[in-house]
Order: structure tokens, then sequence, then C-alpha cells
């Protein structure tokens, strides 16, 4: 039998510095943890991808830690780490408020300063009990757990937590810097019906600078939040009467519609066949897909003739009924549909949020209908396809994740190796660098997650391409192959944008609104410095017009200073600016969102107008 070993020896043994914790057998572990001394072993520092997550975690418990402290009645809840940081709950007779994260926060610091040593332990669930009987929030939590025993980590003497861990040896080795962010209500458990604890949202880094510019690019992300946005460039509203839905604007339509056309072509060019399938379909075709079991709760039902009908949360299979008109062979196959089909799902009220969470969106929906031969060929070409309309819209890169089965799903275990080995192996020949984001797979089998980087370093899911070996089978697609019999294609489910709606948000946001000119839906105002100017500045604005050009015309009686300032503020990219001297040398001050301008002649003012409008060749 190998000899055991704890973290510390293992570390020590090999003198490396600055260890925060081990993963043993692809497990985190404390570096208390003790293990086979032949196991494998890696070593997590600073420089390791699951370190931060450790910290922060150990710095939620200093929170808490420091809540009991300043707030001897305080009752604690939970206190995970979620992305960019960590919150914790509390019940506290005190209503905690921004002027106290100071003291919050030096509190904090002191716990780091005396370094206390953290320790884990494990406790039966009566021992555990016991140490809780303060806490019933704690004990509810205990009650619950299916086991014998609990793990539960110390500072010393002076705090306990219920956690799995893992955690940092001593509270020394937590990071100074962070930052309590903000408040917010919560119901125990997420249930209405229990009490509301406060939330209380901060975030911890390695350096200074890290934090510096987490913390600037979350003031610069609400400067940039698309909802203002939204309203500043007269795009769309949401009200209490259409909750989850968008009211469109006119300006909100143009920029729906040049992004649907811009991507249109693309699909045309790439041999996809657009079509169109109810809105309302019968529960038993639902009930055939295994879409009514898993999505019933989310989807809107109507009854009509006794009949029950749900309003659409996903078009694939009103396409696959499409493909099952007629017969197909093997050589039509691929056979590419395209839809920007209307979905609705119930989602929660309190989830919604602007256009980024719906319950009324359209997708720009696809199916690709092949052979396991074709595979890799569909998936680089449509790979392809996605590269150059993020292009188009100003994303140079994106990454690529692999997701494979999620715990709920539909098929058996060998369907889905089948399935996984597949996309495997055709996106490693389609020339894909991806990493694998495990038990994220769709209902009906794996998938390529693209993921957009914006210009704040926020990553945004939006495409994906997803293997199914399973609705062929379930809805009885077929095509006669080349030996004359019937076999199954392999359905691709596949979105570049993913919802509209959402990506809409995203462009508002990465560009803070001031898109491109060919996405912009005003791209130039035509305004007057005084009304003596109507004239000129109507002609000039006929002209635009007619020259496909997406114009408006500014006559009020108001400053000029006052009218660039306005436009400015609905992000319209370029002004010209028409005067007593532009109407006596037929020329046109350009002016653009950025300040700066030049004055042309007309006929030239137009082409550098036309030149900078032109959308990207497609």
């Amino acid at each position: 039998m190998s000899d055991k070993i704890s973290g510390f020896e293992y570390i020590k043994k090999h003198d490396i510095k600055k260890a925060l914790a081990v993963v043993v057998d692809g497990i985190a572990m404390d570096l208390a943890t003790i293990f086979d001394g032949n196991t494998t072993v890696e070593v997590i520092t600073k420089d390791h991808p699951l370190a931060l997550g450790i910290m922060r975690h150990t710095t939620a418990h200093i929170m808490a830690q420091a809540l009991q402290e300043l707030y001897p009645q305080i009752k604690i809840a939970i206190g995970p780490t979620i992305e960019n940081g960590f919150y914790y709950d509390v019940q506290c007779d005190h209503q905690i408020i921004p002027d106290d994260f100071d003291a919050i926060e030096k509190k904090m610091r002191a716990i780091i300063k005396a370094d206390y040593k953290i320790t884990r332990e494990i406790v039966s669930k009566a021992t555990a009990l016991e140490i809780f009987s303060a806490e019933p929030f704690k004990q509810e939590l205990i009650r619950d757990l299916d086991v014998t025993e609990v793990s539960i980590y110390r500072h010393e003497d002076k705090f306990v937590d219920l956690c799995r861990g893992p955690h940092l040896p001593k509270t020394g080795m937590a990071s100074p810097h962070f930052k309590i962010m903000k408040l917010a209500g919560a119901y125990w458990r997420g249930d209405s019906k229990r009490d509301m604890l406060q939330r209380i949202y901060a975030t911890a880094w390695f350096s200074q600078e890290d934090l510096d510019t987490y913390v600037q690019n979350l003031a610069e992300a609400e400067k940039r939040d698309h909802r203002k946005i939204g309203k500043d460039m007269d795009l769309f509203h949401t009200q209490e009467e259409a909750v989850g839905s968008v009211f469109w604007h006119p300006n909100g339509w143009v920029l729906y519609r040049t992004i649907q056309e811009h991507l249109r072509k693309y699909l045309a060019k790439d041999g996809y066949q657009e079509v169109s399938t109810p809105q309302m379909i019968d529960r038993s075709l639902w009930e055939a897909s295994g879409h009514w079991e898993k999505f019933w709760q989310n989807m809107f039902i109507a009854e009509s003739e006794e009949r029950i009908l749900a309003v659409k949360p996903m078009n694939c299979p009103g396409q696959i009924q499409i493909f099952k008109q007629g017969v197909k062979s093997y050589r039509d196959l691929p056979f590419r549909l395209s839809e920007f089909g209307m979905c609705h799902r119930n989602e929660p009220s309190g989830a919604l949020y602007g256009t980024m969470r719906v319950r009324a969106f359209i997708q720009d929906d696809g199916h690709i209908f092949c052979t396991q031969d074709q595979m890799a060929a569909e998936i680089k070409k449509f790979c392809n396809l996605l590269s150059k309309v993020y292009r188009d819209f100003g994303f140079e890169s994106f990454d690529v994740k692999f997701s494979d089965r999620p715990e709920v799903r539909a098929g058996s275990d060998d369907v889905w190796d089948m399935a996984e080995n597949l996309l495997w192996k055709s996106a490693t020949e389609a020339g894909l660098d991806f990493s694998v984001n495990k038990g994220e797979g769709a209902f009906y089998g794996p998938k390529l997650e693209f993921v957009l980087k914006d210009k704040l370093g926020r990553d945004w899911q939006c495409g994906t391409l997803q293997v199914d070996l399973i609705l062929p089978e379930r809805l009885g697609v077929w095509y006669t192959g080349e030996d004359g019999a019937k076999h199954r294609p392999i359905l691709l489910h596949r979105a570049i944008l993913g919802s509209l709606e959402r990506f809409i948000g995203i462009l508002l946001e990465n560009y803070a609104g001031k898109l491109p000119l060919w996405l912009s839906p005003v791209q130039i105002v035509v305004a007057t410095i005084t009304n003596d100017s109507d004239v000129y500045a109507e002609k000039f604005f006929q002209i635009l017009e007619e020259n496909n050009i997406r114009a408006r015309l500014d006559l009020r009686p108001e400053k000029i200073s006052y009218k660039i300032r306005e436009h400015s503020l609905a992000k319209v990219p370029l002004m010209a600016v028409l005067g007593a001297n532009e109407s006596a040398s037929n020329t046109v001050t350009i002016r653009k969102i950025d300040g700066s301008q030049e004055t042309l002649s007309l006929e030239n003012a137009l082409l550098t107008i036309k030149k900078m409008c032109l959308s990207p060749v497609v």
C-alpha cells in the first residue's frame, strides 16, 4: 500500500512555494487533506484556473465572520461564489446599508491580518446540529442533507461554517484586494413564502489592478446598459401589459430588419432554404418530440375545440415536419432549412431583463439533415459562416465549448456515446480548437457553443450547433439511401446569433450605442443652422433618400448646439450641418459623432456618405 501524505507534506517535498490548495484525481482539496502519495496531484497556486474561486470562497467566510463580529445577533444562511465574486445571505435586525460597507471591509481586513488558521472537520449530523444550535438556516440545511456526516470549517475559535470547501489554509492568505459591491433582498431558498434575507454582494481579486479594472468595467457596463441606450436611441420599450415582450419602435425595427436581412444574404449563399412554421401546434406533436415532458411548464398553452395547443418554445419539430413532406433521397442531403422563428417561453418574471431575457423572441434557427460522412464538412461550413457573420458585427474572435451529456436527457447512453464521438471527431476534423463544458449539452444531444467576447471582456454565448440522433427517431425522419433502404439522417440544430432580441442588446452594449454606420437605424441627420437654409436642406435630404441613405431632416427653429447635443445623445453617427455658407457655396459640412467635421461639395459629400454607409460584402 502506498504511503499517505498531506497536501502540506506534498508541497514541502516538492519545494512548491505559494500553494493554495491541491487537485487530487481531479478534485480540488485543502492542503491539509490526506491522500495517497502516488496518486495524481496538481498544485493550485494563484495562476491556476481554480485559485480565484477558492480564494473568493474563503473571503466569503471572512465576510460572514466580520458580520457576526459587528452584529452579534445576525443569523447566517449561505455564501457561495458566483461569477466575478461571491455573496452571503444573512438575517439581521440591523438593516445593512451602503454606509456600513467601510466598517465591514475594515473588519474583514483585520481578520485577514490576524491570519487565523483554517481547519476542516468531519462531524456527525447530530454534532453539527449542536454546533449550529443558534443558526436556524444552517440547521435546516443540515437536516435536509442525505448523509450521516457533514463538513465544517473553523477559523480557529473565532468562526465556524457549514461547507464542503476547499478553502485556503489561513485567513492571511486571502487577498486584501476586495470590495463590497451592493445589497439585495433574497428569499430563503428562493421561496417567496419564506424569510426575506439581506444579500451582500462582494468581489475579490489577487491584485489591486485586477480589482480596479473590474470596478471600472462594471461602471462602464452600467453606462452601456442596453435598456438606457435603447431609450436614448428610441429603439424599444417594455411594459407591464406585455411582460417579457418588446415593443419595437421604428428605429429599433429598422435595426432589427437590417440585421435580419444581412444574415439572410449569407444563408441564401450557403444553400439554406428559408421556411416559416406555425406558432401554435397541437400537444400531440410536442409529446411525440419529448418537449412536452421537459418544457410544458415553460410553454404557453391554449385550448380550442377540445384540443390543447402550445405556442412553440422552439422551432425544431415544425422544421422536421417540412423535411418529412415527400420522400427524400441521399441525393437531397445535406438538406438545410432556416427560419426566423418567433418563440415564446414562460420565463419567471423576476428573470426578465430588457431584451436580453424575454418571453417572446425570434431565433435565427436552422436545421441541417445530413449523413455521418457529411458531418465534418457541414460543421466546417457552418463555422466559416458563423465567423464571417461575427466579423461583420465587429467580433473578430470567439471561443468554442464542447458541451457533453447533461444529467437530465433523452436517449440511452449508447446513443449519447455515438453522438458525442461523432461531434468530437467532426469538430476536430473541422480544425476547431475547443474546451469541454461538462454536463451542459442539450436535452437531445451534445453541442458546440460559440462564445463572443465584447469590448469590456465579457463573454456572451450566442451560436450553437447540436448533434441530434434522437428526434429523427422519435418523429420518424428518414431518407432513401443509395442502397434503396430507409436510413435515419443526422440532425444538426444550429443558430448563429441565437435570439435576435438578445443579440441586439449585446450589440448595443458592445458599441455603447455607437453602432457601425451600416447598422445605425438613422445614419445621418440633416440639420439647419437657421430656417433660411430649409430649402437647401430639403434638397439634400431628398438626394440622400434617393440613394437609400437612412436620413432624418431637422428643420426645427432650435440652436444648432441644441440639435447636435440631442442627436449625439441618440447616437446618430453623422450630421449634415447646413447654414448660409453651405447654401451659398452648394457645400455640406459633415459632422461625426466624435466631434470631427469637414466641409465638402454636395457631390463629394454624397459620395463620402454613401461609402461610409456601405454594409459589409456578403
